[in-house]
């Protein structure tokens, strides 16, 4: 079963874990969390087949959004202090040439600039969660970079101009965590964790408010946001799966992660 004009597929936002984890598991990490961020990450793929998938991973900046053009991506291990077989991990899904010059006339027609990019692997936002999801890597990805600058405004708007895609079988995955302040994942301090279930809470009712994007537009005056997210690369591609997104958002997963709540939202 596909997705057809009259049932577009959603778009999400998922926590992708940590470096390698949940893939493989780290030193420290609580085996019933990466049981469930593994189960959630499977869960993704819990759609109709897509033609393809749209990543817009917390791993990739670009002084213009910037479109991978290439047919057959590698891999790109940009995480470190890692055991070898963290850089031994394969997903050899293709590239989708053919959707990366939809989404860049897409920009284009939204008078969004944009510039392509043929040689850059997946990174690990994009290749961690969905190994997981679709293990036989067979769907194309396109990835589409975030613009410098992390303008939440402007990645709202780049989601209203890629959702004509819902409608084409493509699925449009935002990547990054609700929470990441590494400082205080890796710390027992329990002011840390208070931190991130206000930030959760307020994320729960802001995506599901009929001002949405508004409120997104203005997330650093949420309560403990900057806490959360001291530079906020990790929480902008939740605006490019909402602002894609007609429907209001609801909490798809919540779980925890070295002892912080993380959650991910599910949009149509």
């Amino acid at each position: 079963m596909t997705s057809t004009p009259d049932a577009p597929l959603p778009t999400v936002f998922a926590p992708h874990g940590g470096g390698p984890w949940p893939v493989l598991p780290l030193r420290g990490s609580d085996p019933a969390e990466t049981e469930a961020l593994t189960a959630y990450m499977r869960s993704i793929a819990d759609v109709p087949r897509p033609r393809a998938l749209l990543v817009v991973s917390a791993h990739w900046e670009a002084a213009e959004f910037t479109v991978n053009t290439g047919a057959a991506p590698g891999m790109l291990y940009d995480y470190g202090g890692f055991p070898p077989e963290a850089y031994r991990l394969q997903w050899p899904a293709p590239g989708a040439p053919d959707v990366a010059a939809e989404v860049r006339d897409l920009l284009a027609d939204a008078h969004l600039d944009s510039r392509e990019e043929p040689e850059r692997g997946f990174d690990h936002g994009t290749f961690i969660p969905l190994m997981l999801a679709w293990p036989k890597a067979d769907i194309p990805v396109v990835q589409v970079s975030l613009k410098r600058g992390l303008d939440p405004e402007a990645h709202l708007a780049l989601g209203r101009a890629l959702a004509p895609l819902r409608h084409r079988g493509v699925y449009i995955v935002g990547s990054g965590n609700s929470f990441h302040n590494l400082r205080a994942f890796f710390s027992d301090d329990p002011h840390a964790v208070a931190e991130s279930e206000r930030f959760d809470g307020w994320l729960a009712e802001a995506v599901a408010s009929p001002d949405r994007d508004e409120r997104l537009a203005r997330w650093s005056e949420a309560p403990a946001a900057r806490f959360c997210h001291p530079r906020e690369e990790h929480l902008i591609p939740l605006m490019v799966a909402a602002g894609a997104a007609s429907e209001l958002g609801q909490v798809s997963w919540s779980g925890l992660a070295f002892g912080k709540r993380v959650s991910a939202h599910r949009f149509g």
